[in-house]
């Protein structure tokens, strides 16, 4: 059975934070969202999967005040405290698995870049959604990022799911409304592109 927790432990335990696919210097895409929603500098903003990304390192220096970043991998964690020094102090962190997180607080701004579609279970999927929904306040805002239609079938030597506008927002509609969704081209820290859909949303009323 494939243990998801020790799989990122070991990929985090392993290679340099610019050696991920990932690696954004600055994540522009979900700024923007952040920008349009006018999230308040003292809004509960939380960022699942967050891992040692620099979106926290940008949420901090913008202002904000109450930011939660949530990794499934320890090792994840540590390495963006060491990262931020002093600045981690600011910061809330969670070692958990997304789809089985219980939201202790609830947030204003939900940040999901790639770890949606790493869901490939039923159940997981829907749990998750259901961990979302927990955890956003009424009115609150949701910003999904995943591999689309024509993004990378397999990441981290592990399959993923990908979506299109469409099925993404069909798989939230029951308990969010979409705002609008955009087709991103991340270019890779090899040179390579990989196509993401980014879709935000409202909690439904």
């Amino acid at each position: 059975m494939f243990d998801a927790k020790a799989h990122w432990e070991n990929i985090y335990s392993t290679k340099p934070l610019n050696e991920f696919s990932w690696y954004q210097e600055v994540p522009q895409t979900s700024l923007d969202f952040l920008r349009e929603f006018r999230i308040a500098k003292d809004a509960k903003i939380i960022d699942v999967g967050g891992g040692d990304s620099l979106f926290v390192d940008h949420l901090l220096s913008q202002g904000y005040t109450a930011i939660t970043v949530l990794d499934i991998s320890a090792h994840a964690i540590e390495r963006a405290k060491q990262r931020l020094g002093e600045k981690a102090g600011q910061v809330k962190w969670i070692v958990a698995n997304a789809s089985k997180f219980v939201p202790a607080e609830q947030y204003d701004f939900w940040h999901d870049r790639a770890v949606f579609h790493f869901l490939t279970n039923e159940a997981d999927i829907a749990n998750y959604i259901d961990v979302i929904h927990k955890g956003l306040k009424k009115g609150g805002a949701l910003v999904v990022g995943t591999f689309s239609e024509q993004g990378p079938k397999k990441c981290s030597g592990i399959e993923v799911h990908q979506y299109s506008e469409q099925s993404l927002t069909e798989r939230l509609q029951e308990h969010f409304s979409k705002v609008r969704c955009i087709s991103v081209d991340h270019v890779t820290p090899f040179n390579t592109v990989q196509n993401f859909v980014f879709c935000s949303f409202k909690v439904a009323a």
